[in-house]
């Protein structure tokens, strides 16, 4: 779906599948007393022009590293009650980066219910300053 949208046609696709964090997350009182598991993934829409190495180096690309430190930094050491507050928050900390024209961020929480594998977020976001 995002990536036939006009202003993506000339970027490179990074992601980033099921990055499994242990955070405090949850509304409930039973979820505010331990840690649960929380999938993240990520895709960031690069310009070709920021994103295609002429000397196979990886200064000249946007490091993976980035959004693995950016989703660690954005769970941090606080409880987090909403996933859409947790999505929101590693989108804006994404688009900070002067290269990354889009970003869709989904989270997941794999252990509330038996009966489904997850149930998660998703937020898609354009970076309006570019």
């Amino acid at each position: 779906m995002y990536l036939t949208h006009p202003l993506l046609a000339d970027c490179r696709r990074l992601f980033l599948r099921k990055y499994m964090v242990h955070i405090n997350i949850g509304v409930h009182e039973i979820e505010k007393r331990d840690a649960q598991r929380v999938w993240v993934d990520i895709d960031l829409y690069i310009p070709l022009a920021l994103s295609t190495p002429r000397h196979d180096q990886l200064d000249e690309v946007v490091d993976y590293d980035f959004m693995r430190e950016t989703i660690m930094q954005c769970v941090g050491q606080r409880h987090i009650h909403l996933q859409e507050t947790l999505c929101d928050e590693i989108v804006q900390a994404l688009l900070q980066h002067r290269a990354v024209r889009a970003v869709r961020v989904s989270t997941a929480k794999p252990d509330v219910y038996a009966d489904c594998e997850a149930v998660g977020v998703e937020v898609f976001r354009f970076n309006t300053t570019l």
